[in-house]
């Protein structure tokens, strides 16, 4: 069985690191618009330059040929609202099955358009398979399916930073976040909110995540909130977030309200600029200095849902945090990434079409499977920590009872 990983920035590379050591695929190729990147990425895999290819994630027959032979294609190719439909329009064409960690609302909704394509042609498609959305899905469907006797709101938490690099695609999804409408499940009806508007605001709210600490979280247009409603029966479904330190958050909040990163081009003296991508090499240039005064000096983040609702007849919220401190974006969103090539690739994903994670994959599949490669690289268990808060809202930690399957 063959697959081929598309983008080789942080989280591509680390898929293919896991994909490379599964076992699961005889032939794993790299294809990334820059070759020498492709290239870097192969060589930390073991695999050798004719493993790779070059890339335009922007010519659709052209990469239909180029993966027309593969078994299985990983899409990490960003901005997803650029590319995440291309590539899928790519693999259907091609008769691939598909995985990506599209974490854009938009572009989910032109992706879950195909879905009828796809399954006349047979191909699978799982979109968002990566932190949130994808673990955070599947971590809801758990509590949905396993836990809860009624799901009232699913409230998904995610904060992360400290990444030794970044990338110019990662920025521009943030922007690209907090310009437009912001999807929301309130009172079991879809919204939109503004970010910087009344609407947006009121739904900020200081939380504490553990391991990493307490923040003040904003709205993040990612596709949870359109997809979750239609697989569980739910009132509310949010999604908060914030990139740290804040000091950087807000630097990037502060261009996006001026409308800097809205503008059109600008003629300085005989130079065209676009304040769009001087916006962006700007907050690059300044993250350095910005993590350095924050202390931030290793990846942090984490991951929180919290599903409340009915149980035994008593109001009850499970809190469910991915954690760490050490690893970051590259970990955080590479793992889940390869975890959905891997189960695409043993025939563990189930229906046909597109798909979100929580219509076709067994949460515990995702999990057991994400603690064996954990265990690989000397990590004992999934760092997964579970609350339980009570109606008087005492909280407790009680793993092994909620995810006995774990140990």
């Amino acid at each position: 069985m063959r697959c081929v990983v598309l983008g080789c920035g942080t989280v591509g590379s680390t898929a293919a690191m896991i994909l490379a050591k599964s076992g699961i695929f005889s032939d794993i190729y790299l294809g990334d618009a820059n070759i020498d990147a492709a290239k870097r990425a192969a060589n930390m895999c073991n695999l050798g330059d004719e493993h790779v290819f070059q890339c335009n994630a922007s010519d659709v027959d052209g990469v239909v040929k180029l993966i027309r032979d593969f078994d299985v294609v990983l899409n990490c190719i960003g901005p997803f609202y650029e590319y995440g439909p291309k590539l899928l329009k790519a693999a259907i064409k091609a008769g691939v099955n598909y995985v990506d960690i599209c974490d854009d609302y938009d572009a989910t909704v032109e992706q879950l358009k195909m879905d009828e394509e796809a399954k006349r042609i047979g191909v699978k498609a799982v979109i968002g398979m990566g932190s949130s959305p994808g673990l955070a899905n599947l971590l809801a469907k758990y509590a949905a399916q396993q836990l809860l006797d009624e799901v009232e709101a699913i409230d998904i938490y995610h904060a992360h930073g400290g990444e030794p690099t970044e990338g110019a695609a990662v920025v521009k999804h943030r922007i690209h976040s907090m310009e437009m409408d912001i999807p929301v499940f309130l009172d079991g009806e879809f919204r939109t909110v503004k970010l910087f508007e009344e609407s947006g605001r009121a739904l900020e709210e200081e939380f504490e995540f553990p391991v990493i600490g307490k923040y003040w979280v904003y709205a993040y247009p990612h596709p949870e909130t359109i997809t979750l409603p239609r697989y569980i029966k739910v009132k509310r479904v949010t999604n908060l977030g914030l990139v740290l330190p804040p000091e950087y958050a807000e630097l990037i909040k502060t261009l996006v309200r001026i409308g800097m990163t809205s503008s059109p081009s600008l003629k300085i003296g005989d130079v065209e600029v676009d304040p769009l991508e001087f916006a962006v090499a700007f907050i690059l240039h300044k993250r350095g200095e910005l993590l350095k005064k924050a202390g931030l000096t290793e990846p942090v983040g984490c991951v929180t849902v919290a599903a409340r609702g009915k149980k035994n007849g008593k109001t009850v919220r499970y809190y469910f945090s991915l954690a760490s401190k050490g690893m970051g974006m590259g970990e955080g969103t590479g793992i889940p990434a390869a975890i959905g090539a891997l189960l695409m690739g043993m025939g563990r994903v189930n229906g046909e079409g597109v798909m979100p994670p929580e219509a076709c994959i067994d949460p515990m599949d995702a999990l057991q499977l994400a603690q064996r490669i954990l265990q690989t690289v000397g990590v004992d268990r999934i760092p997964l920590i579970t609350e339980i808060e009570d109606e008087a809202g005492r909280r407790e930690i009680d793993y092994r009872e909620v995810f006995p399957q774990l140990g």
